[in-house]
């Protein structure tokens, strides 16, 4: 008689120390609430402008329907090389230093398996993105938390990186307008930073998918720093600026080198981005800037009226100066941020994400999203105000 299969005795060991996403949870909550009103999620609440949608109905139609190179479509990469001389003069060739995933998320996980090896320590400020401390376990690597604080702005400091660094250190995770925070840093901010990674000889990936959405003082790309070209690998797409996010659609830029070590990568898990994505792609980076604005200026405007409204209501919110997302303080209602943000989901049905989600830095604070509307912001804040009136 044949042995009865047990399939969990087969799962990896990394995947039981990995836990699922503390943000997908609470959309899962929220789907079975009716009249719900969502500040929880990181995606634009607008449509992808007509004329991007067009160049992609005009492909479909055109039978433009195949796989493209492995590095993406020269044309788009060909744009994305201009596109970043121009913003910030620096210049990536497009035929070795660039490559067209399938979002950001695949581009960070190629990026860290790229690099890592076993034991590999990463290192990671937080509150962070809830990807990065799984990608990292993912590849075989350690992820080393570094503390950032509200009284800094949640900025990386210098001293802090310098104190988790240690010989086993590889890399260095950035990004800039930060999720979940909204924080930025300065051109001095990073040149600091820059200083500690060169003098450690370590690599930096730099996540910057919200460069666009920078409303005080425009951004710093990291890898325009000097010394820093050679050593970042720089991850942007197209979900954030162009409310593309369905579309799947990122790239990397990096020396050759790594990127033909993440080419390999992607080129056996993914083979290659879809291409009418890549079509639509194109025509964002050539016409899509006076919409992209547009979306900037009313994120902005939100940006004002959440921060107002809810340091009103007696939840301390720094000013979110990049991305869209605020990061209020509930530590004063003496309530956990998962308290507070169950609560408040079933007692007032707005849909939060608790701090805790982003890292042990997040204790305390919540992640309030303002890509959706000034109407539902207003709502929301109003729910707020009678819920923390009521603890």
């Amino acid at each position: 008689m044949r042995k009865t299969c047990h399939p969990s005795r087969f799962v990896a060991d990394v995947i039981n120390r990995v836990p699922p996403s503390g943000i997908r949870r609470y959309f899962d909550l929220a789907s079975e609430i009716d009249d719900a009103i969502s500040l929880g999620v990181g995606e634009p609440d607008f449509v992808t402008p007509w004329h991007i949608r067009e160049a992609c109905i005009h492909s479909l139609e055109c039978g433009e329907t195949s796989y493209t190179s492995n590095y993406g479509l020269m044309e788009l990469r060909e744009e994305i090389s201009k596109s970043f001389s121009g913003k910030y003069n620096i210049s990536y060739n497009p035929e070795s230093e660039i490559l067209v995933t399938s979002g950001v998320s695949e581009a960070l996980d190629v990026a860290i398996r790229s690099i890592t090896n076993p034991g590999d320590e990463i290192i990671i400020p937080q509150p962070s993105y809830v990807a990065y401390v799984p990608s990292v376990m993912f590849a075989g690597g350690v992820p080393v938390p570094v503390m950032n604080s509200i009284e800094n702005n949640f900025r990386l400091l210098p001293e802090d990186l310098e104190a988790a660094i240690t010989d086993k250190t590889k890399a260095l995770i950035l990004n800039y307008p930060n999720n979940p925070t909204g924080a930025t840093m300065s051109r001095k901010d990073l040149e600091a930073i820059a200083d500690v990674v060169a003098e450690h000889d370590i690599m930096v990936i730099s996540d910057e998918v919200y460069d666009c959405l920078t409303y005080n003082g425009g951004h710093t790309c990291f890898s325009s720093l000097e010394g820093m070209r050679d050593r970042t690998i720089l991850l942007n797409g197209f979900s954030k600026a162009y409310a593309m996010t369905g579309f799947r659609l990122a790239f990397a830029m990096a020396p050759p080198e790594i990127i033909a070590s993440m080419m390999l990568i992607h080129q056996y898990c993914m083979l290659c981005a879809p291409i009418i994505a890549q079509l639509g792609a194109i025509e964002a980076l050539r016409n899509g800037q006076t919409e992209m604005e547009k979306m900037v200026r009313d994120y902005d405007r939100r940006r004002h009226l959440i921060v107002s409204g809810l340091n009103k209501i007696g939840l301390d919110c720094f000013e979110p100066k990049g991305a869209f997302y605020a990061f209020p303080s509930v530590k004063n209602t003496g309530l956990s941020s998962e308290e507070f943000a169950e609560r408040l989901l079933f007692e007032q049905k707005v849909v939060t994400i608790p701090g805790n989600v982003f890292g042990e830095a997040g204790n305390g604070f919540l992640r309030c999203s303002y890509a959706t509307s000034m109407q539902e912001i207003e709502e929301a804040l109003a729910r707020i105000e009678a819920f923390v009136d009521g603890l």
